[in-house]
């Protein structure tokens, strides 16, 4: 399976080549990408060097234009997509019809990828894409369980990437628009989800309250493990009850059913993270590194790897994949 990581900065690309990645997946430095965030991405010059380190040492280079163009006014998403093309880009992971559209006219020898944003998770979604457009592969939702996947695959004409350690989304990908409804801005057009110039933490009768755009987002006692606000991972109030309506802080990862997901034909597997740093990235790609190659030789995933320490509100979870709850 083809390792994918996250590189949101020089660095981080330099240190998820070094460290194995088969392909590394970026974006520019505007709103064209879903992790538009201050301080991270790529100019065109930095892109065009990262390309050249990539390939120097056989990696690939995937360039993320997977927001949707605003209404009237596409043309820094068609820019993006030009320049990626110009500079050598291996991939673009698209999810706008509008681009999609545009990519497949103007550069019709460029390879096209369906970001998870599109949300296409059965065979009917998949196939329109790749008649219409030309897709090669697509990012499935994180709703999949491996049965799912497994079932599916045979019936596609495309290449898979699932999702393999990271952040968890809410389970329907695509639908970031409740950060908007308390910032203004969301990852689906703005490539923001809940900025940072919008969180505040308040200290109040021993608790840490975390907020975002003026709203309580959550509450944690002393010695919780405080998570980053966003809508979807915070507390709400039902029926006189608080709890997480939508998901809990927490880290998807895969590596005890890597062979499952290697049985099941997944093309390939995708490292969430492109708003970490560059110690995360090489210590997450390494790890998978040992365990994609060790499937490879039909051992098991190594019982020595430890990822405790870099997850999401200290936990983890295999996510839809297993669905134990059903």
């Amino acid at each position: 399976m083809e390792l994918v990581c996250p590189a949101g900065t020089p660095a981080a690309l330099r240190a998820a080549v070094d460290a194995g990645a088969d392909v590394v997946y970026l974006g520019f430095r505007d709103e064209t990408n879903a992790r538009n965030f201050p301080g991270l991405n790529f100019s065109r010059e930095e892109l065009r060097e990262g390309l050249d380190h990539a390939h120097g040492a056989g990696a690939e280079v995937y360039v993320a234009v997977n927001t949707y163009a605003a209404p009237g006014h596409p043309e820094p998403w068609h820019r993006a997509v030009d320049d990626a093309v110009a500079l050598g880009a291996d991939a673009l992971i698209l999810a706008d019809i509008g681009l999609l559209d545009y990519c497949t006219r103007r550069h019709p020898e460029m390879r096209r990828h369906l970001s998870v944003q599109a949300s296409a998770a059965n065979e009917q979604a998949i196939r329109f894409y790749h008649q219409e457009f030309g897709v090669r592969r697509v990012v499935l939702p994180r709703v999949l369980t491996v049965e799912d996947i497994a079932d599916l695959i045979p019936r596609i004409p495309v290449e898979t990437e699932v999702f393999a350690f990271g952040g968890m989304c809410p389970m329907a990908e695509g639908r970031c628009l409740l950060s908007s409804y308390v910032t203004g801005r969301s990852p689906n057009i703005n490539g923001v989800c809940s900025p940072a110039s919008h969180v505040r933490y308040l200290e109040r009768d021993g608790r840490l309250y975390s907020q975002l755009g003026g709203s309580t987002i959550n509450i944690f006692d002393d010695g919780d493990a405080a998570g980053y606000p966003t809508l979807c991972k915070g507390r709400f109030k039902v029926e006189g009850e608080a709890g997480y309506l939508f998901e809990e802080p927490t880290s998807l990862n895969v590596l005890p059913i890597l062979p499952r997901l290697l049985a099941a034909g997944v093309t390939a597997l995708k490292i969430e993270g492109r708003q970490r740093g560059r110690a995360y990235t090489a210590q997450v790609v390494a790890a998978f590194r040992r365990a994609v190659d060790a499937c490879g030789r039909g051992e098991p995933p190594p019982e020595d790897i430890d990822l405790d320490g870099i997850t999401e509100g200290g936990q983890e979870t295999s996510g839809a994949y297993r669905r134990d709850w059903r």
